[in-house]
């Protein structure tokens, strides 16, 4: 019997498929944002001329973006548990301490250069001076004072919560932890499990300690297994990301058009300014290295925060990238990046003075660039398991706001104005803090003989001489 000869449809759509997973996974990403954003722009002004059609767009890609979210929701905490333990477990105990304090430093450093940085540009900017400023805001507020007050119920509730709270929570039931997603206690109980396993086999009998290494590869493997499937899911991540955003810029169009657009270009030019000169800079002072590669390596993790809007959610592939193409010891990258992804909060830091700024034009509040540090350094100390979440700063800027000495009203009149440009802004912030995230861990790693070296230096190479830096990795998984 002779074969069978596949037909034209067949031929066009194998050539489609293997044209698509030869194009770099960075490459499909951006493409899906640009399609999704146009999509998205025409949903919003077919939305404007009442066709009746076009809200069913939103809701039929709605769905492709929220499982990108849950998917990556999905394996981050078995990606904490596992990275942790054996990180923590593969790092000397005489390192340990040494390592974790400069890990810390680094990130509140950043934090509040960031704070400085993002002060600096909103008191340049300056919104809401503009004589008719006050009226043009006030428009905005109309349909989101009642989201404010939601806001507002989960910030009273995360204040009041206290510091006694949040230490219970660190110390939370680990599978309760582990079913809730707390991040703070899967953390600390991954990092004092896997602590507890090094001091077994470095103290144990020699039939003992080979019992616990035995252990430690499978924790091992299970890790390396959470890897392969963070592989499959990136693969799903331009369609997600093409979703994401015709679901976000067909919601709300050129809103932030008119009295939004100074707060959204100051907020994004000094992201900008972190992402292409401060960290940069601080890649060359602390490592003597070209800058340009390293930040070339990290764009698949920024980019999917951007999209993504979840430092969290974003974790997988943040760890991905560390590993394998900035070669970043497992040991390191396994503490520091669920640790950044948690407390680590560059983005925020930048954003919330412009609306202080703000606030304190609208209400005749006398505030200067002191208040906005110690606000900001506020932030910093009570952002600790907020990080990661999409979303998180309304939260905090409610508590900080208030601080400022805005009543309720004013405080959810502020917010209400954020949360019309806040999924925008979201996405630059949340890129911005898994840059920082990405920035420390390498500058803690190679001034800590943390990184493997000729690997490190391949990918460089690598890096420098591509079109499209993306993890030769993803592109071989993706074809197999």
């Amino acid at each position: 019997m002779p074969p069978i000869e596949p037909c034209l449809g067949e031929t066009v759509l194998n050539g489609l498929l293997n044209a698509y997973f030869r194009t770099p996974l960075l490459m499909r990403i951006f493409v899906g944002f640009l399609i999704g954003t146009s999509i998205g722009g025409l949903v919003w002004y077919l939305q404007s001329q009442n066709v009746p059609w076009a809200d069913s767009i939103i809701s039929t890609a709605k769905p492709f973006g929220e499982v990108l979210v849950a998917v990556l929701k999905m394996i981050v905490i078995p990606v904490i548990f596992f990275s942790l333990v054996t990180g923590s477990a593969s790092l000397p105990l005489n390192k340990f301490g040494r390592i974790g304090v400069k890990v810390i430093l680094w990130y509140f450093a950043c934090s509040l250069l960031a704070a400085t940085i993002g002060s600096f540009v909103a008191l340049g900017v300056d919104p809401g001076k503009d004589a008719g400023a006050q009226e043009a805001w006030s428009s905005l507020t109309q349909n989101v004072t009642a989201k404010a007050g939601e806001v507002a119920a989960r910030a009273e509730q995360q204040s009041d919560s206290g510091l006694s709270n949040m230490l219970m929570q660190m110390f939370e039931n680990p599978f309760s932890a582990l079913a809730d997603s707390n991040f703070l206690a899967v953390i600390l109980f991954s990092i004092l499990f896997g602590l507890a396993l090094r001091v077994l086999i470095d103290s144990s009998s020699p039939t003992e300690s080979a019992n616990f290494q035995t252990l430690l590869r499978m924790i091992e493997a299970g890790r390396d297994a959470i890897f392969k499937l963070v592989d499959w899911v990136m693969e799903y991540t331009p369609i997600g990301v093409l979703a994401l955003s015709i679901v976000n810029f067909g919601t709300y169009g050129p809103d932030i058009v008119g009295p939004y657009v100074s707060v959204t270009l100051g907020v994004i030019g000094a992201v900008l300014l972190m992402t292409f000169v401060v960290y940069p800079a601080l890649l060359f002072l602390t490592t003597k290295r070209n800058p340009i590669p390293l930040i070339k390596m990290m764009q698949e993790a920024i980019i999917t925060a951007f999209g993504t809007r979840s430092s969290a959610a974003t974790l997988p592939v943040t760890l991905r990238v560390a590993e394998h193409d900035l070669k970043i010891r497992n040991e390191l990258a396994s503490f520091a990046l669920p640790l950044g992804a948690t407390i680590n909060m560059d983005g925020v830091c930048v954003h919330l003075p412009m609306f202080a700024i703000l606030a304190a034009n609208l209400f005749g509040i006398d505030i200067s660039a002191l208040d906005l540090m110690i606000m900001v350094f506020t932030t910093v100390i009570a952002s600790v398991g907020v990080g990661g979440v999409p979303g998180g700063s309304l939260m905090l800027m409610f508590m900080i706001l208030h601080a400022l000495g805005l009543d309720p009203e004013q405080t959810a009149i502020i917010v209400a104005l954020a949360l019309g440009i806040n999924p925008i802004l979201d996405m630059f912030e949340t890129a911005n803090n898994v840059t920082g995230d990405l920035v420390c861990t390498y500058a803690v790693a190679a001034t800590s003989d943390l990184l493997d070296e000729g690997s490190e230096e391949s990918s460089i190479s690598h890096a420098e001489g591509s079109e499209s830096p993306v993890s030769h990795s993803k592109v071989d998984a993706s074809a197999s």
